[in-house]
């Protein structure tokens, strides 16, 4: 049986769209990974992303 993990991180960056895009752009052109969520907030300038996939790429795409 492979093995899935969940990965869900805050960035420091809640309001510049293009910053915000290109973090997840990066976490999805992760091979292996898959970017469930994206929830910006303005009001406390942090995004956090959901994202799944194999230990070995999820860490990876945290990396990116």
């Amino acid at each position: 049986m492979s093995q899935i993990v969940e990965c869900v991180p805050n960035f420091s960056e809640g309001r510049d769209p293009q910053i915000i895009n290109a973090i997840a752009n990066a976490i999805r052109e992760t091979e292996g990974v898959s970017l469930l969520d994206v929830d910006p907030g303005q009001s406390t300038n942090r995004t956090v992303y959901t994202f799944v996939g194999s230990p070995d790429a999820v860490v990876e795409g945290a990396l990116n």
